[in-house]
């Protein structure tokens, strides 16, 4: 299975179901039932993915994190996209439009 993606700025990104996730001083770790594999998802990727417990696109997740951390937009897109893609490749997010 091809797990590439073109991902646009625009498209809704959700949590696939079936992930336990805990905090463990400050950085978010998950295991997920259906791959049998854990993820430590650190402080920021713990961010992103709480955020993703509700519909968010990729510029909706940008715009939360320059709020919070002292982080240029440019640097902030490519680091939030590549995580994106790194959690799609898993199969831990589904992307719609």
């Amino acid at each position: 299975m091809d797990n590439s993606i073109l991902l646009a700025n625009n498209q809704m990104i959700t949590q696939v179901e079936g992930n336990l996730v805990s905090d463990m001083d400050g950085e978010k770790v998950m295991f997920s039932i259906t791959n049998g594999k854990y993820y430590n998802l650190g402080e920021i990727g713990g961010v992103i993915w709480e955020l993703l417990e509700n519909p968010h696109t990729t510029d909706d997740i940008v715009m939360d994190l320059l709020t919070k951390y002292e982080v240029d937009k440019k640097t902030c897109e490519d680091q939030v996209f590549a995580f994106i893609s790194l959690l799609h490749q898993e199969g831990l997010i589904n992307i719609g439009e």
